[in-house]
C-alpha cells in the first residue's frame, strides 16, 4: 500500500474518530438534558395533583376520569399520593400501577426528600410533599415518548453526519495527500531521469526552506559525491591502465627483441635485468593498489589496537633502509612523552607502517642527499610528526593535487614513482582520525606535517 493511500485512510479515520467523540458527547449531553427535563416535569405534575387532592374539593374520581381521558391521546403521568404510614390517599390508575410502591419506598421518599429511578423504560420520581404539618409521599411515572423520539431523530442525524463526514474526510484527505506528494513525485521523476550518462543533472530545491528543500539539497549533495566518485573511478581506471600498460609494453618489447636473433650471454643478462626492473615496478604498483584498497575499507572492518609510534617509526626506518642503503633518516623527539599513552595511538599497525614508509621514502627520494628528517612533538590530544626533506619542492599550484592518485609533479623528472604513495598515506591518516598538511616551495624542500590522536 502506498504512503499516500495510507495517509488518506489515516486522515479519514482520525477525522471520523474526532467526529464520533464529538457526536457521542452531544448525544450523552442531550440524553442527560432530556432526562433532567422530564424529571422536573414529573415533579411539577406530582406536586400539582397532590395539591389538588389535598387543597381542593375536586374528588379523586374526577381526577382519575381526566387521567383516563388523556391516556387516549397521550402518555399521561401516573401519580400516587401516600401518607407516611403507607395509606394510599390517591392513585390515577390503581388497576395499572406501573410503579408498585412499597412501604420501604415511601419511607425512603419521606426520609431523603426525593428519589429517581427507571421502571422498565418509564421514568419514576418520588418526592416528599408537606401539607400543613404533615409530610406525604408523592410518586409520578410516565414514558417520555416525545423525548425518546427526539433522541432517535438526533441519533439518526448523527449517523448521517458521521457518514457524510467520513466521505468528506476521505475526499479531503485524498486531495491533501495528492497536493502534499506532488513535490515528492516531481523529485522521483527527476531522479529517474538521472543516469550514468547525465550525472550532472540536479534536483530543483525551490525557494521555500522546508523539509522538501532539505531533502532535495541532501540528494543533490549525494549526487555530487556520486559524480565525483564516478569521475575519480574513471580517472583511476585510466591511470591504472596506463601505469600497467607501460611496464608490460616495455617487458613485452624487451622479450620479443631478445628472440629476434641470437645474443651473447651479456646481452641476455641486460634483457633479463631490464625485464626484472619492469616486473619489480609492476609488483610495487600492485602492492600500492592493494594497500590503497585496504585503506578504503569500512573502518568497522579494520582491526585496531594500541600501537607505540616510536617503535613503529624505528621499524619503518629499518625496513626502508634495508632495501635502500643510501637513505638517511633522522628521527628527533622534541621533548619526551610523560606517559606511554602520549606515544601510543589506536590503529592498524600494517597501515600506519605503510604510511610512514611512504613518507620516509618520499623525503629521501626527492632529496639530493637522500635524507629525510622527522621531528616528533606532543600536544594534549595529538602526536605531531613533521617529515622534512631538502629536495626539489612542489610548485604552489600543484600542492592541491598531490594527494590525487597517480598525480606526479612536472618537476619530478626521472625520479621513480607511481603517484600512489601520498594519496594512500592521506587515506590511512584520515582513517585513523588524523590530518596531513603540506608546506613546500620549489627548490627549498617539502614539509609534511602529520597529526594523529594519541590515547
Amino acid at each position: 500500500m502506498k504512503i499516500r493511500v495510507r495517509l488518506t485512510i489515516l486522515f479519514a479515520l482520525t477525522t471520523t474518530a474526532i467526529l464520533l467523540v464529538f457526536a457521542l458527547l452531544v448525544y450523552l449531553s442531550s440524553s442527560r438534558i432530556r432526562e433532567e427535563k422530564f424529571y422536573r416535569m414529573l415533579t411539577e405534575e406530582a406536586i400539582i395533583k397532590a395539591t389538588l387532592v389535598l387543597d381542593t374539593e375536586i374528588g379523586p374520581e374526577a381526577l382519575q376520569d381526566i387521567y383516563r381521558r388523556n391516556m387516549e391521546f397521550m402518555r399521561e403521568v401516573e401519580v400516587a399520593l401516600y401518607d407516611r404510614d403507607f395509606n394510599l390517599l390517591y392513585h390515577d390508575a390503581i388497576d395499572i400501577d406501573h410503579v408498585q410502591e412499597t412501604p420501604e419506598m415511601i419511607e425512603e421518599i419521606i426520609k431523603r426528600g426525593e428519589i429517581r429511578f427507571y421502571q422498565n423504560s418509564w421514568q419514576v420520581i418520588g418526592v416528599r410533599f408537606k401539607h400543613g404539618d404533615t409530610f406525604y409521599a408523592v410518586t409520578a411515572a410516565a414514558y417520555d415518548e416525545s423525548g425518546y423520539r427526539q433522541m432517535r431523530s438526533l441519533l439518526k442525524t448523527i449517523f448521517i453526519a458521521l457518514a457524510g463526514g467520513l466521505l468528506l474526510s476521505v475526499a479531503a484527505g485524498s486531495l491533501f495527500t495528492k497536493k502534499a506528494f506532488e513535490p515528492i513525485k516531481e523529485i522521483t521523476n527527476r531522479i529517474e531521469e538521472i543516469t550514468v550518462t547525465n550525472l550532472d543533472l540536479r534536483l530543483r530545491t525551490g525557494s521555500s526552506y522546508d523539509e522538501l528543500h532539505e531533502l532535495s539539497s541532501t540528494i543533490n549533495e549525494v549526487l555530487n559525491r556520486l559524480e565525483n566518485s564516478f569521475e575519480s573511478q574513471k580517472s583511476f581506471i585510466h591511470n591504472i591502465s596506463h601505469e600497467i600498460r607501460t611496464p608490460l609494453s616495455a617487458l613485452t618489447t624487451e622479450l620479443e627483441l631478445s628472440l629476434t636473433r641470437e645474443r651473447t650471454s651479456q646481452e641476455y643478462r641486460q634483457v633479463i635485468e631490464r625485464a626484472l626492473s619492469d616486473a619489480k615496478r609492476m609488483n610495487r604498483l600492485s602492492n600500492s593498489l592493494l594497500d590503497l584498497a585496504k585503506a578504503s575499507y569500512d573502518p568497522s572492518k579494520i582491526n585496531y589496537r594500541p600501537i607505540r609510534i616510536d617503535e613503529l617509526l624505528l621499524d619503518s626506518r629499518k625496513h626502508l633502509q634495508g632495501s635502500n642503503s643510501d637513505y638517511a633518516i633522522d628521527i628527533d623527539f622534541e621533548g619526551r612523552s610523560e606517559t606511554d599513552a602520549e606515544i601510543t595511538v589506536n590503529g592498524n599497525e600494517y597501515l600506519i607502517k605503510t604510511a610512514f614508509i611512504n613518507l620516509f621514502d618520499n623525503g629521501c627520494k626527492f632529496s639530493d642527499d637522500k635524507t629525510c628528517r622527522l621531528k616528533i612533538s606532543f600536544t594534549n590530544r595529538n602526536i605531531v610528526l613533521a617529515f622534512t626533506d631538502n629536495g626539489i619542492g612542489i610548485p604552489e599550484e600543484e600542492i592541491p593535487h598531490i594527494f590525487t592518485p597517480f598525480f606526479r609533479g612536472n618537476n619530478s623528472g626521472g625520479i621513480e614513482g607511481d603517484g600512489i604513495g601520498l594519496s594512500l598515506t592521506k587515506k590511512i591518516i584520515e582513517l585513523h582520525g588524523g590530518t596531513i598538511n603540506v608546506l613546500s616551495e620549489p627548490d627549498r624542500g617539502t614539509r609534511l606535517v602529520v597529526t594523529l590522536p594519541h590515547l
